[in-house]
């Protein structure tokens, strides 16, 4: 059985209303006006007269000791996992509709306010059929469109530049016509009755979630990601017997996880980072001192605290202060502090993995060895204890050929010794996603999957033959380390 794939990128006028962020550049225009010039007035960091709940120590023992994995559905209890039908693991609860003809602005809204990570696209609000999706890899390329970072090709100049009309001109964009930027997550359906087998072997595409549908028909009944999947192993892992003898190897022995690791300079600006995303279709990136050592993570998601004209200063303003607004604008939502934990070790085991991974709710986690003496961290003892993994001598390294970039003055600027728990972390050595321990998993049942790497080249090919470019060249030579670490 075989995973279908289907998208509608048609464009027909509407009336709904759109994000305007700022005055959007047409790209025949000899100037082109930037996001903040008619915007004035830079937040400061809240984190300033926050408190950090936990201690050092404290956090070093949530760090050691992620949570365990819950209780066993019985349901589930001598199947073997393989056979488990992807019906069995979706609620239609969980979908939300949003239709073509919608607004940008009003989509956005929804996608924000109903907590969700996609919203199912359709042509009428009487209809059970989804044709697209829109989640925050969308809202990314679109905020990317809005403020002028994206370059059409010569083929697509007529579509971008009617689009940077409209937007000038603060006629609505209807997500049908946003959608025509370009897609950056396959659509993907498996009827109700497909089993497990089939939804790894489009997982291990890279894909990260699948439209589940009745059987023999288009109406949709569920959304499986790959983080649900994994979250359903991991803690029904007992009744799975070949899966659950994996959880107490380390990663180093079971050998999963790229060497291939992106990353962006915590001084860089935001907008690099959004750029480096989008082109190289990541849906995170490991942000990291000027010693490697890995101090936080900004993901697609977080991309929500920029759809205000008001965040507009935090484009220009470095990925280290983006993080400290992340971390305060989740510590005030949670009730207290939040600290990146968005990292392990080579010798962390698949259980300490995927434990952080379920907690977080993380595509993918950062493989640190120990941290690297530098201005902007400090040494952390219980890290020196840890075993560590000798560095390459070498790594390839984009030149920087952009000037230095200078925070914006009226904005406090914060380091990154400043984050609390940034030097738990080590320097980047590797990744391991969700895509990599599912691909485990197959592997281990007597499944044959496409190596990760190569999906992960292609899918990079890809990205950068797609008619949106966000002037990657530029943002490499500034902001990107590309380093093929070997373990």
């Amino acid at each position: 059985m075989q995973a279908s794939s289907s998208e509608d990128l048609r464009s027909t006028p509407s009336r709904n209303s759109s994000i305007r962020l700022g005055h959007t550049p047409i790209p025949v225009q000899s100037h082109r006006q930037s996001f903040t010039e008619t915007l004035r007035g830079h937040p400061p960091s809240p984190r300033a007269n926050r408190q950090p709940s936990l201690s050092q120590a404290q956090l070093q023992e949530l760090l050691n000791n992620p949570p365990t994995a819950g209780s066993v559905d019985p349901n589930f209890s001598g199947r073997d996992w393989q056979t488990i039908g992807v019906g069995e693991l979706c609620t239609s609860a969980d979908v939300r509709w949003v239709e073509f003809d919608a607004g940008i602005e009003d989509a956005t809204n929804i996608l924000i306010n109903s907590g969700a990570h996609v919203l199912l696209v359709r042509h009428r609000k009487d209809e059970r059929a989804a044709h697209a999706t829109y989640d925050y890899r969308d809202l990314t390329q679109y905020l990317l469109f809005a403020t002028g970072q994206l370059q059409p090709d010569e083929d697509h100049l007529p579509i971008f530049t009617s689009l940077a009309k409209k937007a000038q001109a603060g006629e609505i964009i209807p997500l049908r016509d946003a959608k025509s930027l370009g897609n950056k997550e396959p659509f993907m359906t498996l009827p109700a009755t497909a089993n497990l087998t089939h939804a790894i072997e489009v997982f291990g595409g890279g894909v990260h979630r699948i439209i589940i549908v009745e059987e023999g028909t288009d109406n949709v009944v569920g959304i499986l990601s790959q983080l649900r999947l994994v979250k359903f192993l991991w803690e029904n892992g007992r009744n799975f017997p070949i899966i659950d003898a994996l959880y107490s190897q380390s990663i180093k022995d079971l050998g999963i996880g790229s060497q291939l690791t992106i990353s962006v300079n915590g001084d860089k600006p935001l907008k690099e980072a959004l750029k480096l995303m989008n082109n190289e279709g990541l849906t995170s990136l490991a942000v990291v001192d000027n010693q490697w050592n890995v101090v936080g993570n900004i993901s697609n998601f977080d991309v929500k605290l920029l759809t205000k004209a008001s965040s507009a200063p935090l484009l220009d303003n470095t990925c280290i202060h983006f993080i400290s607004v992340i971390l305060s604008t989740r510590g005030m939502n949670d009730g207290k502090d939040s600290f990146p934990v968005f990292h392990i070790n080579p010798y962390s085991t698949l259980a300490h993995t995927v434990a952080k991974l379920v907690a977080t709710k993380a595509h993918r986690m950062w493989v640190t060895d120990s941290s690297s003496p530098s201005s902007s961290t400090t040494t952390n003892p219980n890290q020196l204890s840890q075993p560590s993994v000798p560095h390459p001598p070498t790594h390839f390294s984009l030149p920087q050929s952009n000037p230095p970039f200078i925070p914006l003055s009226s904005t406090p600027s914060v380091s990154a010794s400043a984050l609390p728990g940034a030097n738990m972390a080590g320097r980047l050595a590797g990744v391991v996603s969700l895509t990599d321990i599912l691909n485990l998993f197959a592997r281990a049942s007597g499944m044959h999957p496409t190596d990760p790497d190569e999906r992960r080249r292609q899918r990079r090919r890809s990205s950068s033959s797609s008619m949106m470019r966000g002037s990657l060249d530029s943002a490499r030579s500034s902001s990107v380390d590309v380093r093929d670490v070997k373990r």
